[in-house]
């Protein structure tokens, strides 16, 4: 085997090596997450919450390039997440579905024919797996409050269609899971009965093993960051609904503090990612040239892989 050696660059040619430009967060690990942590000033309960996820601008993208959550690329069906059922979180969860469904109009809903009973009052939407799951029928290889693209009134959840023609928060007619997504909430409790509640992103891992069967998953795809506004806005009905108002305003009041601070943080000089202060000494007197890390926020890793794999200018 041979081996070439690098050429030197010939005399008068204007090569000159070029310093990669880094971004500041690029020391971060892949997948790195900020969070922040807080007592409950009512309970013994820790809230941990994920600062990245909540200031990135994940937004949902059904219907306008979400790929779905089947084995292959399907945005062509509009499905979104909505190929495999809503799995209902307990008898509660289904009453409260149950009930807005049956205020359905056939205009709001593909699939209500389907759903009315051959016997009795309740409308036919739920099945029970031989594993004890709960979960919302499936009409045409999807959840039977999906309406599909050659419907009418347009694809989507029937659901979610007619809380927002009745101005109200979808989260009080879908199944939980549904208007959850793309938040997860964990309470792990301690020996001592301390609990710690976790509010996160949805992973692929939380479906369980057939997550990992998904060709596509918005909160780690970059073409799901496009929204206007921070989670923690665009999701506030969500978040309230998990942690209570007065955790949410507490949340709230933390991260526009910590955005001010990055706002208001003066620029360093070239690319070092430290400013210059000035220091009072012990007697007094005020001396300049000490430097402290500038403040950077670090951005969703789906972003910063993005940001990795574009071209330097």
């Amino acid at each position: 085997m041979t081996t070439s050696r690098p050429t030197a660059p010939r005399q008068g040619s204007s090569r000159k090596p070029t310093a990669k430009h880094h971004e500041p967060w690029q020391g971060a690990p892949p997948g790195a997450h900020e969070w922040v942590s807080f007592p409950d000033p009512e309970e013994e309960r820790t809230w941990l919450f994920d600062v990245t996820f909540m200031e990135s601008r994940w937004t949902c993208i059904f219907g306008r390039g979400c790929q779905g959550v089947l084995t292959g690329p399907a945005p062509e069906l509009v499905q979104g997440c909505c190929s495999y059922g809503a799995h209902f979180t307990g008898a509660k969860d289904v009453r409260r579905v149950q009930a807005a469904a049956a205020t359905l109009s056939a205009e709001q809903w593909q699939f209500r024919d389907k759903a009315l009973p051959k016997q009795g009052r309740r409308l036919d939407i739920v099945r029970k797996s031989k594993t004890g799951d709960v979960t919302t029928r499936l009409v045409k290889g999807a959840c039977i409050f999906l309406n599909g693209p050659d419907f009418p009134g347009g694809a989507g959840c029937a659901l979610h269609r007619a809380a927002v023609e009745r101005g109200v928060p979808h989260l009080e007619l879908k199944p939980d899971v549904c208007w959850q997504l793309p938040l997860r909430r964990e309470d792990d409790v301690a020996d001592d009965g301390h609990v710690t509640s976790t509010i996160r992103q949805w992973d692929r891992r939380d479906w369980g093993d057939g997550g990992f069967e998904f060709h596509w998953w918005c909160t780690e795809s970059p073409e799901a960051f496009v929204g206007t506004r921070p989670v923690y806005l665009e999701l506030a009905d969500e978040l309230i609904a998990m942690a209570g108002r007065k955790i949410y305003k507490r949340l709230v009041r933390y991260l526009e503090a910590r955005d001010l601070t990055f706002a208001t943080a003066p620029e360093p000089v070239g690319h070092s990612d430290a400013v210059e202060v000035e220091v009072a000494t012990g007697n007094g007197a005020v001396r300049g040239g000490a430097t402290q890390p500038r403040p950077v926020r670090l951005p969703h890793p789906a972003v910063r892989r993005r940001s990795s794999h574009q071209p330097q200018a």
